[in-house]
């Protein structure tokens, strides 16, 4: 019997592949983004301690991502606006470096734009 994998299963696979060789650390934490339909998520984690040090999303109200012009932050420039964000946010924390974790995604389109708009932004990986 032939089973049919989901894009999401594929992703976790390549996801789970990804996270074998990445390892945030204290001095140089990980970038993750996770991509949904509607929203684009980012944190800054050390794997180490196991927490989470910074994070912004596109769902956030209030913080000038989600205006009136975007009814959804699913597009290309609420991922810039996430990357900007989480590089401040991460500049304040003393965060100058970086491991970009793409989270099993192509570097393209929404993933694509986050991580060029957190190095415009000061964030090095």
């Amino acid at each position: 019997m032939i089973t049919k994998t989901s894009k999401d299963q594929t992703r976790q696979k390549v996801h789970s592949r990804i996270r074998k060789k990445l390892m945030g650390t204290e001095r140089r934490p990980r970038l993750n983004v996770y991509r949904s339909v509607n929203h684009i998520y980012a944190q800054v984690i050390d794997d180490a301690q196991g927490m989470t040090l910074v994070s912004a999303t596109s769902v956030e109200k209030g913080k000038g991502i989600k205006g009136d012009k975007r009814p959804t932050g699913g597009n290309v420039g609420s991922a810039k606006e996430v990357g900007k964000l989480i590089a401040e946010r991460a500049k304040q924390k003393g965060i100058k470096q970086v491991v970009f974790d793409r989270g099993g995604y192509l570097y393209h389109g929404r993933i694509k734009a986050l991580a060029d708009a957190a190095r415009e932004a000061g964030l090095e990986f």
